[in-house]
């Protein structure tokens, strides 16, 4: 019990207390005033004092109820905040009596108490103290000079306008008089008093009220025999008794383990503090249809609440492939029939949990959501505030907690019939209400304030099933809940057709959506030269062009018909040394121009090349020359000694050519058809072990005849060969060149490794075209402002990895106005499947640009884990399918069936689909969103995190030149986002050498609160002078180093050290009521709450003399962030205080 607790039984046992000369007096019988309540008095009595100072009728102060103190505790946290203004706005076209109406709501508040309430904070604790006379707040507004529009706009204000809880009235009428015969009445009162059962209430009360008042007549309403102060006593006892705790093991039990956080994805990122701005979006279900739900009902022994719940549910599994799922559900509080006339806030929510583990049957699914609708309204009397007290769950301010959907079914209650049907018309129709005789219209207005993230209410009438989904308008937009409806009304007709279905397989797209994701969307097919092979491509080319440079290295060169005449006399001796189709060859060679050379002549000769990297470990070259059988490998004298040991012939390019120099310059005549191999290239493998992919000739030709017809760059024009052969990438660079009749630059192992070098070998070279992947390309823009003159680029192709517009790519593409970026996707078992190009004005470009819609006989598909297609906008698994997939893995059958799957929409049992393993989404326009690999997905703290995002957000940042964000895990076994960076050494504008690295990383985490939820924060940040690159390009997440300081987050005491952090421990110790506190000890962790949040934002601001919000608290849950929070704020305070004196002396 608290002090106001105590303090208010003792009143009720007739024991007064007053302040006389600054002493205490207390005055009652002896049998309550009894020696230990004595003592309690003075040993508070200074607390006492002051409570009577401001509150001198300790009879009229009342604790709160668990719901009003939420509701308290969110004003505290956001007092600005109008989410729980409930408003309803009336409009009269005849003359009316003003006074009337101001002595009827008058009236309304003397006969409800807690209309007469407000809620001051007394020490540490809210209370709500009840007047005996308070003034009603009515304001009359002159609107006769508006037009309708600003009648509208300014009714939404008033309704918008935001309650001062503690000094308030909690009810407020605004009458906006338009004419004498045109009124428009908006009649407000905040949520901690009020809810939507109380508003039937004061409909039937106020038009009796209104009636008698006009008559002169005393008004004579059934008397309140009941308080919401009892219903406050009530609850107290029922949490404190037996029963309570009964109550509670159910939910404890129900709710154990880790919580899900539903992940539905958005068309925004969230805001790092929750917003309330949101639309509704309504919808009707047909007669027919609402019968058949009712019918099924019936049949499985359900009400239509638990069907319509189950299919919500499910429709939130579809969206987030979540089968852990958490939805709320408002009940009306009033289980007890003394409370149900009575004015007040006893609304509560009850959380039903969902498991869709198993992918279950719909029937079998709802037999489950029977018994926990039936076991949560069982035990609904537990307030669910103190649920979420009790979990002692980490709040994140950027969600509700809990739950962040919503359900309920309501009726159509007879008093209220046109207004519950407005709501969901989804019009702008107005309903005729008789108030007292007088005939209103309903003014209505935009008032959707949105508590979660979704909330679906539906209303059950006779023949129909109304629906309106609300939404938070800063994460959605109205299209993505247009489909979510739409998907939610098919589902519902899948259930009523078959019941029996799996929940995973339901239905839920229309034909045309479905034709859409899976046909028009996919729609790709084009003619390409089926019965050719790739040197049959280069051949043509040579007949087109043959004096043209195919080839340049350093000082060497050759024109097309050189290099086809040297290929053909290397390709003869192959074939004398047993080079046929499918044969494999090795080449492990140093970028030159005998590498290309030896590609063609393998080609040429029918055979299909394996590329072995010169710089991969020897037991990684000795696997693949062993599983790729290799009998013949070419090389260069240099590299043989660091050759594995294998039984096939070794021929050098660079010293044997004596060998085929007398062959035949002619072209040759091989039995290779397309369907034979092109080559096998390594890729890592999960097991530890490199799988090589089988290519075809014929897949290769496809990207290459739709990359020809889809660059802008023509014959002659230069393209960078940068990529290592070993990387699929370079067949692209090398292969569509010679097919364009441009010319291949290849450039030195040792410029690929100096961006600013390599950039001048561009403009030196003049070359037009590069591939680069993403690392490569920022670490090029980052060195583009040091350079004068930028090569005549006019495509970029960059693949691999996500794109991110960095600040540094957005300026050197504004110096590139001719040039275009094409975002290339595809994995090695399928090479290019996408692409998206970005032109026009760098500065509009999306910041993780999409990676488009599948190029020439390419299909993708984005599945559930059941293989079936997912809306628009919601993540799953991306599969290819179409002429560009491999053949499959090299000697790995089971692994190739597995990851090649047949393709199930399609009946040919030939076609097939390639499970990438990434993760992806279609967004609205087609183009497909790149999301990361599934396996590398970060979750921490229950929180599906892109990793991605953070990336982007991270990069815009001026000092920031690259950055890879991972999961990392501390020996406790946590999981703590950390943010590998390179830092821009010198920009532009400016030198950082002045300002330090912890400085700058300091300002970097102020950045990033400012954009991202606390739980997408890094908790550690490395900065390294370069991000470590694997052969290919790639960033080398396994070599990045792991974190000195990961161990200062984890969940270890560390003792305060500052000043700040030592008076900060000491306050949540007191409050907490523990011995110590740890400064990266979480403020939620040990026990706090809302409450005691802001008992412990109270102290904070008496200690330092600072203003500080509940919602700084919540944002930095430790002593080691909020101590900084603090510092920060200081140094804020002395920066300005500076400022003020500088200005100062210049005015003086």
């Amino acid at each position: 019990m608290n002090l106001v607790e105590f303090l208010q039984d003792l009143s009720q046992k007739g024991v007064r207390l007053w302040s006389e000369g600054g002493k205490l007096r207390s005055g009652g019988s002896q049998e309550v005033l009894t020696p230990e309540v004595i003592a309690l008095l003075k040993e508070h009595k200074t607390e006492i004092l002051h409570l009577l100072s401001k509150l001198p009728d300790i009879s009229q102060i009342y604790p709160l109820s668990y719901g009003q103190k939420g509701l308290w505790f969110l004003w505290k946290l956001s007092p600005d905040n109008h989410n729980y203004n409930v408003s309803t706005a009336m409009r009269m076209y005849c003359q009316v009596d003003i006074i009337a109406w101001q002595q009827t709501f008058q009236a309304l508040k003397k006969r409800h108490p807690l209309l007469r309430t407000t809620f001051p904070e007394w020490g540490d604790q809210p209370v709500q103290q009840v007047h005996e006379n308070q003034e009603l707040d009515f304001l009359q507004i002159d609107a006769s000079t508006w037009s309708e529009e600003e009648l509208h706009k300014k009714v939404v204000e008033a309704h918008r306008y935001p309650f001062d809880l503690e000094t308030d009235s909690v009810i407020r009428v605004r009458w906006f008089t338009v004419s004498n015969q045109n009124h428009v009445m908006l009649l407000t009162f905040h949520h901690i008093v009020f809810d939507g059962w109380s508003g039937n209430l004061i409909a039937k009360e106020i038009p009796q009220l209104y009636q008698a008042i006009c008559k002169g007549e005393e008004y004579c309403l059934s008397p309140l025999n009941y308080s919401y102060q009892d219903y406050v006593r009530w609850q107290k006892e029922l949490v404190e008794g037996e029963k309570g705790e009964k109550l509670w093991e159910y939910w404890q039990q129900k709710l154990a383990g880790d919580l899900p956080v539903l992940n539905l994805p958005t068309d925004r990122p969230r805001p790092p503090i929750q917003t309330d701005n949101g639309a509704a979006y309504p919808f009707k279900l047909s007669e027919k249809l609402t019968q058949q739900l009712k019918e099924l009902a019936k049949q499985e022994g359900v009400t239509p609440n638990m069907a319509l719940l189950a299919a919500f549910q499910i429709l939130l599994y579809r969206y987030t492939g979540q089968e852990d799922i958490l939805v709320g559900s408002p009940t009306a509080g009033r289980t007890r029939p003394e409370f149900a006339s009575i004015v007040g806030h006893f609304v509560d929510s009850v959380v039903m949990r969902a498991d869709l583990s198993g992918n279950p049957c719909f029937r079998d699914f709802l037999s489950q959501v029977r018994q926990t609708v039936l076991g949560s309204l069982a035990h609904q009397d537990y307030p669910f505030a103190l649920i979420v007290e009790r979990l002692q769950q980490e709040r994140d301010p950027s969600r509700s907690p809990l739950f962040q959907a919503s359900f309920v079914l309501q009726k159509l209650l007879a008093e209220s019939q046109d207004t519950q049907k407005l709501a969901y018309s989804g019009t702008k129709a107005k309903a005729l209400i008789n108030l007292g005789g007088l005939e209103v219209e309903t003014f209505v207005f935009d008032q959707f304030e949105s508590q979660f993230d979704v909330f679906m209410q539906m209303l059950e009438e006779n023949s129909y099933l109304f629906g309106s989904l609300k939404y938070n308008t800063d994460l959605f937009d109205e299209q993505t809940i247009a489909g979510m409806v739409a998907h939610f009304q098919t589902l519902l007709e899948g259930i009523v057709s078959n019941p029996e279905q799996r929940v995973g397989e339901l239905p839920i797209f229309s034909e045309t959506e479905k034709q859409q994701l899976l046909v028009t969307w996919n729609d790709t097919k084009t003619d390409y030269p089926t019965d050719k092979c790739i040197y049959q491509l280069f051949e043509e080319q040579v007949e087109k062009t043959p004096n043209a440079v195919a080839v340049v290295f350093e000082q060497q060169s050759l024109t097309y018909s050189q290099l086809n005449r040297k290929a053909n006399q290397l390709a003869h001796y192959l074939q004398k040394l047993g080079v046929v189709p499918e044969t494999l060859v090795g080449i492990c060679i140093e970028r030159s121009i005998e590498m290309v050379v030896g590609l063609l002549a393998i080609l040429k000769a029918g055979g299909a090349y394996v590329p072995l990297d010169p710089s991969y470990p020897s037991e990684r070259l000795a696997y693949m020359v062993s599983d790729a059988q290799v009998s013949l490998l070419l090389t260069q004298e240099s590299l043989v000694t660091l050759l594995p040991e294998h039984q096939g012939q070794i021929v050098c390019l660079d010293s044997n050519e004596n060998l085929w120099s007398d062959y035949s310059q002619d072209n040759l005549s091989s039995e290779v058809i397309p369907s034979n191999l092109g080559y096998v290239i390594y890729t890592s493998g999960s097991t530890g072990k490199p799988k090589g992919v089988a290519m075809s000739q014929g897949s290769l030709v496809n990207l290459l005849q739709w990359q020809q017809q889809e660059t802008i760059v023509g014959q002659g024009a230069k393209t960078l060969q940068f990529a290592p052969i070993s990387f699929d990438v370079s067949f692209q660079e090398i292969f569509s060149t010679w097919c364009s009749g441009g010319t291949l630059v290849l450039v030195s192992s040792e410029l690929r490794l100096d961006p600013l070098a390599l950039m001048e070998f561009l403009t030196h070279n003049q070359v037009e075209r590069l591939f680069l992947p993403f690392v490569a390309l920022q670490q090029l823009a980052s060195v583009a402002y040091q350079c004068q003159n930028l090569p005549p680029l006019r495509e970029i192709v960059t693949a691999g990895e996500q794109l991110q517009v960095t600040l540094d790519l957005v300026e050197m593409m504004k110096r590139l106005p001719q040039c275009r970026l094409q975002n290339q996707y595809g994995p090695s078992e399928s090479h290019v499947v996408s692409a998206y190009t970005l032109e026009g004005d760098a500065e509009k470009w999306p910041k993780l640009p999409p990676i488009g819609r599948p190029i020439a006989n390419a299909q993708l598909y984005v599945l559930s884990r059941e293989q079936q297609p997912v809306p628009v906008g919601v993540p799953g698994e991306l599969y290819i399918g179409g002429a560009g997939l491999a053949n499959g893995y090299l000697n790995r059958l089971e692994l190739t069936s597995k990851k090649f799957i047949s393709n199930p929409f399609e009946n040919s049992k030939a076609s097939k689909l390639y499970k990438t393993g990434d993760l992806a989404r279609y967004l609205a326009d087609g183009n497909i969103e790149f999301l990361g690999r599934i396996d590398h997905q970060v979750k921490i703290r229950g929180y599906r995190i892109e990793t991605g995002e953070i990336e982007a957000t991270i990069t815009q940042y001026a000092i920031v030149k690259e950055t890879v964000v991972l999961a990392t895990e501390n020996n406790q076994g946590n999981k703590h986002l950390v943010a590998y960076l390179v830092l821009e050494t010198e920009t532009p504008a400016s030198s950082n050498s002045e300002v330090s690295e912890t400085e700058q990383i300091r300002k970097l985490k102020q950045y990033l609160k400012e954009r991202l939820p606390e739980y997408m924060i890094p908790s550690g940040f490395v900065v390294l002078s370069q991000l470590p690159l694997t052969p290919s390009g790639k960033v080398n997440r396994k070599a990045l180093p792991v974190p000195d300081n990961l161990s200062s987050v984890s969940t270890e005491f560390v003792a305060p050290e500052t000043e700040t952090e030592k008076v900060l421990a000491e306050i949540w110790a007191e409050v907490l009521g523990i011995e110590k506190v740890g400064i990266h000890d979480n403020f939620f962790d040990l026990g706090g709450h809302s409450l005691i949040a802001t008992q412990v934002v109270s102290r904070v601001r008496k200690a330092f003399a600072m203003e500080i919000s509940v919602s700084t608290l919540f944002e930095n849950s430790t002593i080691a962030k909020l101590a900084e929070n603090l510092v920060e704020q200081q140094l804020e305070q002395v920066d300005s205080n500076i400022l003020e004196q500088i200005l100062a002396e210049v005015d003086g």
